[in-house]
């Protein structure tokens, strides 16, 4: 059981990371028992629950109060590439009556809190690619808002 204990404690340090470099970059990280999508442009809500069979997004993203991305969280070491899929399940699981932007849901990141993977949907060829930090909440609407010209504000 002692390795399960240590594997609980990189899994918190991780996500205490994560939490840290969302801030940094503009998220306001939140859990999602006390959510308030209206505290800032950006929030970020840990343990995100999906519908059933889907479980938790570790972490959706969102711009101007609604939905726009997921953060599929992984133990340092883990490989980042091929988990696409992953994030792509939780996307899938999102409740039909949560505010977003767009469905799917445009961006996807995959994070160890050391190495950081981003895929734009909206790409004619999305593909993950490796980021040196999150993305702000300006710039995910910025880069939405390019690819989607007639976009209103509305959904």
């Amino acid at each position: 059981m002692a390795g399960r204990g240590g594997q609980m404690l990189r899994e918190q340090h991780v996500r205490e990371t994560i939490d840290q470099l969302l801030t940094a970059c503009g998220w306001s990280v939140q859990d999602a028992e006390t959510l308030n999508i209206s505290a800032a442009v950006g929030v970020a809500v840990r343990e995100f629950p999906l519908l059933s069979g889907f479980g938790f997004a570790d972490y959706l993203l969102y711009a101007d109060g609604r939905a726009i991305g997921i953060v599929e969280a992984k133990p340092e070491g883990h490989t980042l590439t091929g988990v696409e899929w992953q994030s792509q399940g939780y996307v899938d699981g999102l409740p039909e009556d949560l505010p977003a932007h767009r469905r799917p849901l445009p961006f996807h990141c995959e994070t160890t809190g050391i190495e950081t993977r981003f895929s734009n949907r909206l790409d004619p060829d999305p593909r993950s690619r490796e980021v040196f930090a999150f993305h702000t909440p300006a710039e995910l609407l910025r880069v939405f808002r390019r690819h989607h010209t007639n976009y209103t504000g509305t959904p």
